[in-house]
């Protein structure tokens, strides 16, 4: 059976029937947050293409594999044993524990625009259970928490918080699943958003790379859009014009604000086709960097060995966006101790770890792993280079923010030369594409690395991805369901419960539950 066809036949256990299924136009006057809470109130599973349902239920099988790497760890355990384990009789609490372990560990998943499913798939996770809703009902609610919190990333992305720094799409993300999977009407929707937005926080760099406080990067927002929800049903008001009011919060959290992009293209252009899934524990650019590592270790076979002269130098290539991220980390990485919250930004140390290892995970990010010498011997010896070639590749792929630049045009300029200087706003306008795709379904993440080793025996070797594995392109539009079946057994899975994704969508409520628990066990 062909589940997704058996999504749109209906769904007796699905959220309650808000609107009907084809949404009503909504006037170019009605506030932003107005027109989207009415689309994605209304939205069913027949409004959604099979393939954006195969990809949600992939991001659900990806981020309960960060959930359980979250569970296993030390830290994660203090979480549980402070809040409560991730399913529990409080649905609200369970939204924020699942959201919390499923977010620190830099293995959840990312889309234009947005670290979305700390939020678009931990709260539909916990409301679906507690509510008693179906596999249908369930992938549903996650587009729809998808797209909502997407948009409006996407509207502040050229701003100064992006990536899991911008907590704002956990707001957005939080009440979207929450609301959806209840079948709240549109205007419980509107006002949530608008309560939610009304104090968005700003996280401090010290604390989010350094310290304990990063396990409650999504945790927080997440509870904060639960009492919003909570408000919103007992009759609370937010403001209807929060997003693009001169005193609201693209005001505040965007240089250059990009409100349209919150409304365009809905039920046309859909986000989630852009979605990137983690195959690696590693920060924002460094997935391709460490790609090329594991493959070069294993053809030069390098054993793992103590003897500081097995590599003598790698050098990595790569756009300003990894070595942005670069000179962020190593203000905190100096060796053995480090913060798991910097270490997943530092090329050097992961990509170190790679080509010695020919792995890298969770224990690679802390003691006693990351206190070895050996591997900060080989990370001092790891050289970043500017590649212009890559930093164009990077601005006319729609993620992580080339789209926000495409649609700002000339506006961009200001953004882009805080971020990267004169040199990137120059590339910029040369790469510019003149118009806008129709929808994303050929969107890519185009985060590039080309890592070149030598060895002390004399040998060298390199190679180049263009397209980190698991990120937005061809071959992981493809292979999703593969690929996240592979992250989901590497981090202790149970096998029967990878096999089954395909077959999310077409559960009934009771199987749900049992798969989700099985999932977590």
């Amino acid at each position: 059976m062909n589940v997704h066809e058996d999504m749109r036949r209906g769904s007796p256990t699905a959220a309650p029937e808000a609107a009907p299924s084809r949404q009503e136009a909504v006037p170019d006057r009605a506030p932003a947050l107005v027109t989207l809470a009415r689309w994605a109130a209304a939205l069913r599973p027949a409004d959604v293409p099979d393939r954006v349902l195969s990809l949600a239920a992939s991001q659900l099988l990806s981020q309960l594999a960060a959930i359980r790497a979250g569970a296993a760890d030390p830290l994660g355990a203090r979480m549980v044993q402070a809040f409560g384990p991730p399913f529990q009789d409080d649905p609200r609490l369970s939204a924020c524990v699942l959201a919390g372990l499923g977010s620190w560990l830099n293995l959840d998943d990312t889309a234009y625009a947005g670290h979305l499913s700390p939020s678009s798939v931990a709260v539909p996770l916990a409301y679906a259970r507690h509510l008693g809703l179906d596999g249908a009902a369930l992938l549903t609610s996650i587009v729809a928490a998808n797209e909502c919190a997407a948009r409006v990333t996407a509207a502040a992305t050229l701003g100064p918080l992006r990536g899991q720094s911008a907590l704002h799409t956990h707001l957005v993300g939080a009440v979207a699943g929450r609301l959806h999977c209840a079948g709240a009407d549109a205007d419980t929707w509107a006002d949530a958003l608008g309560l939610a937005l009304a104090q968005p926080p700003w996280p401090l760099l010290r604390a989010f790379l350094a310290s304990d406080a990063r396990l409650f990067s999504a945790f927080a927002p997440v509870r904060t859009a639960m009492d919003a929800c909570d408000a919103a049903t007992a009759g609370f008001h937010g403001p209807p014009d929060l997003l693009e009011h001169p005193d609201g919060f693209l005001a505040r959290f965007a240089t250059v604000p990009l409100a349209d992009a919150v409304t365009d293209g809905l039920g046309e252009r859909w986000h989630t086709d852009t979605l990137s899934f983690k195959m690696h524990p590693g920060g924002p650019g460094v997935d391709a960097a460490i790609d090329c590592a594991l493959d070069l270790h294993h053809e030069l076979a390098i054993g793992r060995l103590d003897d500081e002269d097995v590599i003598e130098e790698v050098v990595v290539e790569t756009s300003l966006y990894t070595l942005t991220a670069q000179r962020t980390a190593e203000r905190y990485v100096h060796g053995p101790g480090a913060p798991l919250g910097a270490l997943v930004l530092h090329t050097p140390y992961t990509v170190a770890t790679a080509l010695l290892t020919g792995g890298l995970t969770v224990a690679d990010l802390t003691a006693p792993a990351r206190d070895e010498e050996s591997r900060w011997r080989t990370a001092r010896r790891v050289r970043l280079v500017h590649d212009p070639a890559m930093t164009r590749a990077l601005l006319v792929s729609e993620a992580p923010f080339g789209e926000a630049v495409r649609r700002a045009g000339p506006d961009a300029a200001a953004w882009l030369e805080g971020f990267g200087g004169p040199e990137l706003t120059a590339m910029a306008a040369a790469a510019r594409p003149d118009r806008a795709p129709a929808d994303f379904t050929r969107a890519h993440k185009a985060t590039g690395a080309r890592v070149s080793v030598r060895l002390a025996d004399g040998r060298t070797a390199a190679t180049q991805r263009l397209i980190p594995h698991g990120a937005a392109g061809p071959h992981t539009r493809r292979h999703h369901t593969r690929l996240v079946r592979g992250k989901f057994t590497a981090l202790g899975g149970p096998e029967h419960v990878a096999q089954a994704v395909a077959e999310i969508g077409g559960m009934t409520p009771s199987a749900l539950r049992s798969w989700t628990e099985a999932a977590l066990s």
